[in-house]
């Protein structure tokens, strides 16, 4: 019984290591796409506005180039947030590492 219990729980580990490691490689390719589209977005941006008669330092800070960089920054930070902890708003786990914590404490009361 002990061997099956030990085979579960490294599966049962190794399940969990694989999902926070998705879980930050997706956070990755979504940090890279939010550069590479930021950049293009603001390139372009200043590149239109010089085209047309404007300066660069005068387009470089209109609102309109900074405002994807702020918008979907704050959704970086919040998936961030999400992948690598701090436990924003209790965390993803947060429910069950309670339910293990207070079973915990009850198993030792018992005991």
């Amino acid at each position: 019984m002990g061997i099956v219990m030990e085979d579960y729980s490294k599966e049962e580990r190794y399940i969990r290591a694989k999902k926070k490691v998705e879980k930050i490689k997706g956070f990755y390719w979504h940090f890279a796409i939010y550069l590479i589209v930021c950049l293009f977005v603001s390139t372009s941006k200043i590149i239109r506005n010089i085209i047309g008669g404007g300066d660069f330092f005068e387009s470089f800070w209109e609102f309109e180039t900074f405002a994807i960089w702020v918008f979907w920054g704050i959704g970086i930070f919040f998936h961030a947030m999400g992948v690598f902890g701090s436990n924003i708003f209790f965390g993803k786990d947060w429910e069950q590492r309670k339910m293990n914590e207070f079973m915990d404490e009850d198993k030792q009361q018992w005991q």
